[in-house]
């Protein structure tokens, strides 16, 4: 059995920054607005139905990441495609690193 050489002193300054990050999964959620509605109206929804929600046309979106509001956006058009511009992080969205000890 042959075993893998370790290298003193840790992990190198690469792999120490925020690319280990790079390849966790996220969901990513945006948020156009909400409504309440009763199951028998869900049942007659097909489509062209027209669901009302509680936003207006041109208010900003939120951006959810696994389920946590962390920035509010524009929805845009881009290529034929929907896409969201962020304008504003919300605050305490991220998370400051926890100090040890004391």
């Amino acid at each position: 059995m042959e075993l893998p050489t370790f290298r003193v002193g840790g992990l190198s300054d690469k792999a120490e920054g925020i690319g280990l990050l790079s390849d966790v999964n996220l969901t990513v959620k945006i948020e156009l607005g909400r409504t309440r509605m009763f199951v028998e109206d869900v049942l007659r929804l097909g489509e062209g139905s027209v669901v009302e929600l509680d936003k207006l046309a041109g208010d900003p979106v939120d951006v959810y990441v696994n389920d946590r509001l962390v920035a509010r956006g524009e929805v845009l058009v881009l290529n034929d495609n929907f896409c969201v511009r962020v304008n504003e992080i919300v605050a305490g969205a991220i998370a400051q690193p926890q100090r040890r000890g004391a």
